[in-house]
């Protein structure tokens, strides 16, 4: 599972065929809601042949050969490793399509992409990820005075088509799913909701990241029930954070025989917590703007680079 990411060379697509290097059950912390749905998702997929074909459910839902999810919520919750690790469970590869892969400088090249990449992803039986979904799936412009905005509206028509005639898995992931519009939700099957994690789901953060070789200055398990109660708010990644932070502030502190003390988890936690106060936007912001800026077609243009 640790193949490096390679070109692929069935298509003109210009998007990196990839090896997942976690699976979900092992290797991601999941609140139970979430996980449920997650398995709901994956029972669909190994029972679609008794329900669709054996039952007989493809006279009424002859769309129903895909599975496209969507997920969604705040900033550092794990969307992107869910992704990944969902497509090790069903031991398949995957596209990762970020804003940086959507990039072109050409009008008409980033459909043309798209299209590329489902043809090549049914051939290998891929799993297709996009990233930060919110700037594909918007509504498409009714007024088009610029070629920009065809060039938007091309792209996203040519994704509506492809998740039409697509056999296989699509997974979107966006902080902003309010920005969607109907046209893809309707054919999104699970809309699998990323939370903030609660006191049960920090200690399994911190039980799975504060790896059991780092020295500490008192018993793990009490530093770990003590983290998990001052990290309150604090996303995964923001854990992690707080980590990288806290590891090299004790060895600063004494290189002989470095401990990892309570203090330094504790003020690498207020450090985090005071930089979401103070520097950029507060997730509230965001979240806020966004909901306010549904219909603003320059985020669309700006992300994905498209030059006039």
């Amino acid at each position: 599972m640790d193949e490096q990411p390679r070109k692929s060379g069935d298509t003109s697509s210009s998007y990196e065929l990839r090896t997942p290097r976690i699976r979900l059950e092992e290797d991601v912390v999941l609140a139970p809601e979430t996980r449920r749905m997650f398995e709901e998702a994956i029972g669909a997929m190994r029972h679609h042949k008794t329900i669709y074909t054996d039952w007989g459910f493809e006279a009424v839902d002859p769309m129903g050969r895909n599975m496209i999810l969507n997920l969604y919520g705040p900033p550092g919750t794990g969307k992107t490793l869910a992704a990944e690790a969902l497509a090790g469970t069903l031991e398949r590869q995957y596209f990762h399509i970020g804003i940086s892969e959507l990039e072109s400088k050409y009008v008409g090249e980033t459909a043309k992409n798209i299209a590329a990449t489902f043809k090549t992803a049914a051939l290998e039986g891929a799993v297709i990820f996009f990233d930060e979904a919110d700037t594909l799936l918007g509504a498409r412009l009714s007024s088009v005075t610029q070629g920009i905005d065809n060039e938007i509206n091309a792209m996203r028509s040519t994704l509506l088509m492809e998740l039409e005639r697509f056999d296989g898995i699509v997974i979107f992931a966006t902080n902003f799913a309010k920005n969607y519009d109907s046209a893809f939700v309707s054919r999104i099957r699970y809309h699998i909701e990323f939370k903030l994690p609660d006191i049960e789901g920090r200690k399994q953060l911190w039980q799975r990241m504060l790896v059991p070789g780092v020295p500490l200055d008192e018993e793990r398990d009490m530093i770990i029930e003590r983290c998990a109660v001052a990290s309150d708010g604090l996303s995964g990644r923001e854990i992690r954070t707080v980590l990288r932070t806290a590891f090299p502030r004790a060895l600063v502190e004494c290189d002989k025989d470095p401990r990892v003390k309570w203090h330094h988890f504790e003020t690498a936690i207020e450090d985090v917590c005071s930089a979401n106060r103070n520097v950029g936007k507060s997730r509230k912001d965001v979240i806020t703007k966004a909901a306010n800026n549904v219909t603003n077609t320059e985020v669309s243009r700006r992300l994905l680079g498209i030059m006039e």
